[in-house]
């Protein structure tokens, strides 16, 4: 966040999230699930190094998010979209809107990486077909678009049900592979243990995961969905180095709690 975030010298370019991730440092970023610019806008302000739009869990349409993206990357976030499933055609529309990287629901093998990737890629490394939209500056910028995504894009991986813990060991060891995040509540829900994140066997599930990462050099992550900076303190001192805290309803949700709480 804002404190932590690393400012480069005077008239350097800063450096893409990858690389700082690359380089050991652990990110926080942030969900969107309101399609609000004025919200997208207000935690970018706030100094978090990321914001997902979710298209997973929200009515969030194509236009709206290409409208967070630019307001994420006017205000010096890094914008990423969460998939509402491994679809090759979504993936290409995000990107060519301007998403620096890809959240993957659901990942349960390898191959969903190697398709993930393909679709991510213009040839001869993947399959995405050639646009010229708002990420390749209409057409403007397309040669540097290409060369800079290739270096600074990222790949994540949801690990979020048992199949993907099964396989982690393969999973952490995909060269596209840029991080893992946890869903805890669906991964709690594929332990048929529902909503219970302090249960011995979601926790063992959790710490095999970011063993896995560590061993790996994979940033290991969590959705932290509750904003409470003290379970964010915590993991954060676990490892973790790509954490998304709160999503903006819930931001929304507690303060107007916290307020109403003094009456």
């Amino acid at each position: 966040m804002s404190a932590g975030r690393p400012q480069p010298p005077s008239g350097a370019t800063p450096r893409h999230l990858r690389a700082r991730l690359e380089d050991g440092e652990a990110v926080v970023g942030s969900w969107l699930s309101l399609a609000s610019c004025g919200a997208a806008e207000v935690l970018a302000r706030a100094g978090f190094d990321f914001l997902v739009v979710d298209l997973e869990h929200s009515t969030t349409s194509l236009e709206s998010t290409e409208a967070l993206l630019r307001t994420i990357e006017g205000c010096g976030s890094t914008p990423l979209v969460r998939l509402s499933s491994l679809d090759a055609v979504q993936i290409k529309r995000v990107l060519d809107a301007g998403a620096q990287g890809i959240v993957i629901p659901q990942v349960r093998s390898c191959a969903d990486l190697d398709a993930a990737a393909a679709a991510m890629h213009y040839p001869p490394r993947g399959v995405r077909g050639v646009g010229l939209s708002r990420a390749q500056g209409y057409g403007a910028s397309f040669d540097a678009y290409r060369l800079a995504f290739a270096q600074s894009a990222m790949l994540v991986a949801q690990i979020e049900n048992t199949e993907a813990v099964a396989h982690i060991d393969a999973l952490v060891e995909h060269p596209d592979l840029s991080a893992c995040l946890i869903g805890p509540y669906d991964l709690s829900a594929s332990l048929g243990l529902i909503g219970q994140l302090e249960h011995p066997r979601v926790l063992e599930a959790v710490e095999r995961v970011v063993s896995a990462c560590r061993i790996a050099g994979i940033p290991a992550g969590f959705h932290q969905v509750a904003p409470d900076p003290a379970a964010l303190r915590r993991l954060l001192d676990a490892g973790h180095r790509f954490i998304a805290y709160g999503v903006d309803f819930t931001f929304l949700d507690a303060g107007a709690r916290a307020g109403l709480a003094a009456r």
